[in-house]
């Protein structure tokens, strides 16, 4: 690891200020940027021990949790500081009896020593990597060294991307808490030079296009500081299927967050996110109206399924994860039906 600078900032005011102190160079690698916010550091500081990210200062920003780490519930929704921790989350009973779907995205996430450091806010910020992203030995690979090409197109390419894929990077976005929050329509409220503004969850990350080392919409030196998940009828009926090839801190293969308002059977509303499939997290939209005043049985699922993967552009090794995609998001809605609401 190279050497860095360590400061500290107790508030937001005080962390923009630290983070605005260098000149920003828009066009820079995000692995250049000269300072970085530092809350659990899991994955921060794991690239920086790969020399993939190299800031010259980390701010540390866990002072904020006095602000923005707890978790309330009122009429509008469910709202979560981001400087709560993954496990403290996971475990509220709110979040757990009216969210299931974050409960579980949450717990099905990393290690539980990972859980107990990682913030909700650095999760959501996590890169969008893969094995030739990490390894330095690669040059080409256009999210650290933007024009060098993308060694994952030709080369070992099972768990990458087959959903908004471009011809620049296929590397897969590895989160799980993104799935339920783009799912259930959240909110953000970011801090920065600019002051404090809102946004969707869903404006927040930015697919690859011709410029995957532009990973979100974030102006420099903005951190998110709340999330808000609004209340609505299909939250308590929602989980999180997530498939891997082995049962504990590993990414997903294919993923499914699922959300259900249903009514005799028949679905007034659906919500669904693809996860371990795509370049960002992935809202199904279309899968999502397929289904709208439908019965939801294996045959509708089916074709809810066949409708969100429509678009996919698998690689030679990553094939199989057009079928296997399409056989989880069956699986979960038909799961997400029979549980009690």
């Amino acid at each position: 690891m190279r050497p860095f600078h360590y400061e500290r900032a107790e508030n937001a005011p005080a962390a923009v200020k630290a983070a605005t102190a260098a000149r920003m160079n828009a066009d820079a690698p995000a692995t250049l940027a000269p300072r970085a916010f530092l809350a659990g550091g899991t994955t921060l500081l794991d690239l920086m021990k790969l020399d993939v990210m190299r800031p010259e200062t980390l701010i540390d920003v866990n002072g904020l949790a006095q602000s923005d780490g707890d978790i309330t519930e009122d009429d509008e929704g469910l709202h979560l500081g981001a400087f709560v921790r993954m496990a403290e989350a996971a475990a509220s009973p709110v979040v757990r009896d009216k969210y299931p779907v974050i409960a579980e995205t949450l717990t099905l996430a990393a290690s539980q020593q990972l859980r107990n450091m990682a913030t909700l806010g650095g999760n959501i910020l996590q890169r969008t990597r893969c094995p030739y992203f990490r390894d330095m030995s690669w040059q080409a690979c256009n999210k650290r060294n933007p024009g060098s090409g993308c060694a994952a197109m030709d080369g070992h390419n099972r768990t990458h991307a087959i959903l908004g894929t471009s011809d620049a990077c296929i590397a897969t976005y590895p989160g799980d808490f993104a799935q339920a929050l783009i799912a259930l329509d959240a909110e953000l409220q970011v801090t920065g030079p600019g002051g404090a503004r809102r946004m969707k969850f869903s404006a927040l990350h930015r697919q690859p296009g011709k410029t995957p080392d532009r990973e979100t919409t974030l102006k420099p030196a903005e951190l998110i500081t709340r999330i808000t998940v609004p209340a609505g009828p299909w939250t308590k009926r929602s989980l999180y299927l997530k498939v891997r090839d082995r049962e504990s801190y590993e990414f997903a293969l294919t993923s499914a967050a699922v959300a259900l308002d249903l009514a005799d059977g028949k679905v007034r509303a659906a919500r669904i996110a693809l996860g371990g499939v795509a370049t960002v997290p992935w809202r199904a939209a279309e899968a999502e109206n397929a289904l709208r005043d439908k019965l939801l049985d294996e045959a509708t699922a089916t074709t809810a399924a066949d409708i969100a993967f429509a678009t996919a552009k698998p690689r030679e090794k990553n094939r199989f994860k057009v079928a296997l995609g399409k056989r989880t998001l069956v699986r979960a809605l038909l799961q997400a039906a029979r549980m009690e609401a």
